[in-house]
């Protein structure tokens, strides 16, 4: 679990683990899904529809507290004291955005999307045909929508969520 509270918004190779850990892919898997069912963490598949340089045998994992994250490596400092907050941002955001989700009943997908050749989106989030790409900053930059997405999706939605509207995209009633 240590080695995952390091790893929080990256891909995250079962390979790399097992080598790591000394223990079989299977048994990594294992671990990670009893972890997963215990409602610790949960992964982000990466998304893809067409394109061929699209990344999606890694998944990405969070934790649904980052407390729990934070106790596994013994961090607790303030976020200007700290080289993690945009790890630490990007999952509660995610965690909370997918709670809120569940508790309101609305169903959604949840995914990452990636290219080999860097260009990625922190969360895809498909309810039905509905497609958001959004973007997670930890500060107010307003990065603009990759091209390759709006390329590759051009019916989909593209959102930028920081500092400054966090709380309504969290909260958001419809």
């Amino acid at each position: 679990m240590s080695l995952l509270s390091y790893q929080i918004g990256s891909l995250v190779s079962v390979a790399e683990l097992a080598t790591q850990l000394e223990i079989s892919r299977d048994a990594v898997n294992n671990y990670l899904d009893l972890l997963e069912k215990s409602f610790v963490i949960f992964r982000l598949p990466g998304f893809g529809r067409n394109l061929r340089n699209e990344m999606k045998k890694m998944n990405k994992i969070y934790f649904w507290d980052n407390g729990v994250r934070n106790a596994l490596i013994n961090q607790f400092g303030w976020k200007s004291s700290r080289g993690d907050w945009g790890q630490l941002w990007e999952n509660y955001l995610i965690a909370e955005r997918m709670k809120r989700n569940e508790y309101e009943s609305w169903r959604a997908n949840y995914y990452y999307w990636r290219l080999t050749s860097g260009a990625e989106l922190d969360l895809v989030e498909e309810k039905g045909e509905e497609i958001l790409g959004v973007e997670i900053k930890a500060n107010n930059k307003e990065p603009k929508v990759p091209v390759s997405w709006r390329q590759g999706y051009p019916n989909a939605n593209y959102q930028v969520i920081n500092n400054d509207n966090w709380d309504s995209w969290v909260r958001e009633v419809k």
